[in-house]
């Protein structure tokens, strides 16, 4: 089957790549692993200069990126400059924090030395998404390039540019021609890809239903998997909230990337004493964020990545109304070309929806209504998913525990929409997935945590 490329503001094919033949995927992953045998015995300063170069590689082309990003899947430009910008950073965290993180730790045992070391393991898969199309693959290739390893990219179907793009950027830094490669293939072989002998673990960042089908083939082939899944932020907006700033920070969270993002506001939980001040701020805020082209500098939200995506976000707005939400804003598929839709407000979101249960991946809010602070907590936690979820509160300690120990999710936020960090630990529970990416713990997550004991 042929991979294209299509322009999701005008519709227009770009371009058609042919697909890899299964024996050239093979020698791509043979070629990977020979790659590891060389690179996981090359030292953490060498490896650090290279990713370093990696770094300024993509400064240096960030407008090219940002432009592959617009095309292929309608981002802004700012958005995709930010982004490139994000992959620098998390490039130069792992080359100047990868060789702490990997030390080895002495333990106090019976033996005269007993330590823990940890060691690469070998070629891992990536399955990649769509939505941030160079910082997903760069969060996960920078801290498993510096532990050693080598990796072999499927990108989304419809960001091979920025697959070849990314691939690129590792050669130019001077890293071994297979440390990392691209296999443009379709979703429908990567079950063959984790079977492959040489490939020892898969992450991948992507849609819930195929977290599963990965984690059901990595397992049936004992490989280790990270899945960073679907997500329903919910955003609790307590009594004693600034609203105001509120609103603008949910606004925020909800329309980036046109809302195509797992971490983004879905759900927001608002208890009722402020809800009509919130809602009224909160749709004013959305009416006033440009649609257009995400060429054009004054763009706020760009198109959806594709027409059936945004069909399938109209049809479960469509489906949450007909069940007794109300829409205060948009909800409509305008007639212009492109895979666009507007910023759209439902309220009076209920158990039962779409808007509720399912996640609505583009720039719809559904606001919930909440009785008092433990109703709202206990409709935030009422979801399949738990990846993110922001509380707002003037109580900066009671916000900490609310955070702390009372939401469930892998990130919860006072004050601020979620976002990852290099410096902080990224992942879900729940539907939303397992495993982290990130910080110390993400680049512990595909090496050997092997136990060295010395009698």
């Amino acid at each position: 089957m042929p991979i294209e490329t299509i322009n999701p503001t005008t519709g227009e094919t770009v371009k058609t790549y042919k697909e890899a033949p299964h024996e050239q995927v093979a020698r791509a992953i043979e070629a990977s692993h020979a790659t590891f045998l060389e690179w996981r015995n090359t030292s953490f300063s060498h490896r650090s200069q290279l990713m370093k170069k990696a770094a300024a590689i993509l400064r240096g082309d960030v407008e090219k990126y940002a432009n592959l990003m617009t095309q292929e899947m309608g981002k802004t430009l700012a958005e995709g400059r930010a982004e490139a910008e994000k992959c620098a950073w998390v490039c130069e965290y792992y080359a100047d924090n990868a060789e702490t993180f990997l030390a080895s730790e002495l333990v106090d045992t019976d033996a005269s030395r007993s330590f823990v070391t940890f060691q690469p393991i070998g070629v891992v898969l990536a399955v990649m998404p769509w939505n941030f199309p160079f910082w997903q693959v760069f969060r996960f290739a920078a801290p498993a390039l510096m532990a050693g390893n080598t990796g072999v990219l499927k990108h989304a179907s419809n960001v091979p540019a920025c697959a070849i793009a990314i691939e690129d950027v590792f050669n130019r830094a001077g890293f071994p021609e297979h440390a990392f490669r691209t296999l443009l293939i379709g979703g429908s072989r990567v079950a063959d890809v984790i079977e492959h002998p040489l490939i020892k673990a898969v992450t991948l960042t992507g849609s819930t239903p195929a977290g599963r089908a990965v984690a059901s083939k990595a397992g049936e082939m004992l490989k280790k998997t990270v899945l960073e899944l679907g997500g329903s932020d919910a955003y609790v907006i307590l009594e004693d909230a600034d609203v105001e700033s509120a609103v603008t920070t949910c606004v925020t969270s909800r329309l980036i990337n046109a809302g195509q993002s797992c971490i983004a506001a879905k759900r927001f939980v608002v208890v009722e004493p402020v809800r009509d001040r919130f809602e009224k701020l909160f749709v004013k805020q959305m009416k006033s964020r440009k649609m257009g082209d995400p060429l054009k500098s004054d763009t706020d939200i760009g198109p959806q990545a594709r027409h059936d995506l945004r069909d399938e976000l109209h049809d479960q707005v469509m489906r949450s109304i007909e069940l007794g939400a109300t829409c205060l804003l948009g909800c409509e598929i305008p007639a212009d070309r492109g895979a666009f839709y507007p910023p759209s407000v439902l309220t009076d979101v209920s158990a039962g929806m779409p808007a509720y249960e399912e996640e609505l991946f583009g720039p719809v809010a559904a606001i919930i209504p909440a009785k008092d602070a433990n109703d709202a907590i206990s409709i935030a936690n009422d979801s399949i998913f738990g990846l993110g979820a922001a509380v707002f509160t003037n109580d900066a300690a009671a916000g900490e525990e609310i955070a702390a120990r009372r939401l469930e999710a892998g990130c919860c936020f006072v004050n601020d929409f979620v976002r990852s960090d290099p410096r902080l630990p990224f992942g879900g529970i729940k539907a939303s997935g397992y495993g982290r990416e990130l910080s110390h713990f993400g680049i512990r997550e595909f090496v050997n945590i092997k136990t060295v004991y010395v009698k």
